[in-house]
Formats: structure tokens, C-alpha cells, sequence
């Protein structure tokens, strides 16, 4: 399913997170309904582009976007729970950008890396895309923090 800027996203996909207790499901729902939300994904939690700019790009950005109405700042990976919580502390993720699990990225089998995400970065209202910004090949310029915060105003 190819999603564009004004579409709703489907509210009952289940994600993946690590909590107190230990991974614990959320839906896309619970993240967006009645928020506005900056969602950005990464091809893998611990890759040279991902760990050295993309993450740490919102980390360092988060309070600047918080400011422009952002209610939370989403990581989404085909990680597990368990990589996106140790990827999310090694970078101080924490209170800044929640790191979120997605089972159902693309496959990239024929490249040697499995199931992954393309790089992108979405603005969400309510559950509503209102911007989104898919890297057309390779590097970090459409989704990258800079980026999305140039899109908000």
C-alpha cells in the first residue's frame, strides 16, 4: 500500500516498543489520533546514515520542532523492539524521539539486507498525512530534520 500526503493512515497497524515492562504493542492510531506527529523512518537502526545523521539529526533538532506544534517525534524501523530501544539510548533518544518497530517494511532481499523501509519523513495530523518526503535514492536530504523543520515554517 502506497501512501501520499492526504491520506489517513490506517489507525489498527500494529507497532512495536520497548516500555518499563518490556516490549509492548501501540498501534499508528495511538501514536497520531487527535496529535500532531513528525514520523521519519530509517532502512536500519545502527547503519552508517541512519546512526551518523538521520537519528541524531531529530535528536538534536526535537526541542526546535516541538516548537512548531510538533506533539512527538516518532523513529520507525524494521528493527525489533529491542534494537530500536538500545539504538535509541546509544543516542540519547529519549524523551526527544520515540523509537518505534515496524514488522511490515519493504523486502531488500535482492540486495542482501532483507525486509527494510525507504528513508523517509512524514507530517501527520490527526492521523491525516499532510507532508511527506520519501528520499528518492539513497543519501538523506527530503527527510532529514533540517528538512522537515523547513516544512513546518
Amino acid at each position: 500500500m502506497a501512501i501520499k500526503a492526504g491520506d489517513t493512515l490506517p489507525a489498527d497497524v500494529k507497532l512495536m516498543e520497548i516500555g518499563d515492562a518490556g516490549p509492548k504493542q501501540v498501534t499508528v492510531g495511538e501514536l497520531t489520533k487527535g496529535r500532531t506527529v513528525v514520523l521519519f523512518a530509517v532502512p536500519g537502526a545502527f547503519t552508517p546514515t541512519c546512526s551518523m545523521k538521520h537519528l541524531p539529526g531529530f535528536v538534536d533538532k526535537a526541542g526546535d520542532i516541538r516548537k512548531k506544534g510538533i506533539d512527538e517525534i516518532v523513529c520507525l524501523s524494521v528493527n525489533d523492539a529491542f534494537v530500536m530501544g538500545a539504538w535509541g539510548k546509544e543516542h540519547g533518544a529519549g524523551g526527544k524521539v520515540r523509537m518505534v518497530a515496524d514488522g511490515n517494511g519493504m523486502d531488500a532481499s535482492g540486495f542482501g539486507m532483507g525486509s527494510r523501509s525507504k528513508r523517509y519523513a512524514m507530517l501527520v495530523k490527526d492521523g491525516k498525512v499532510t507532508e511527506l518526503l520519501v528520499e528518492p535514492a539513497g543519501g538523506l536530504n527530503v527527510s532529514s530534520a533540517e528538512s522537515v523543520l523547513g516544512k513546518l515554517g
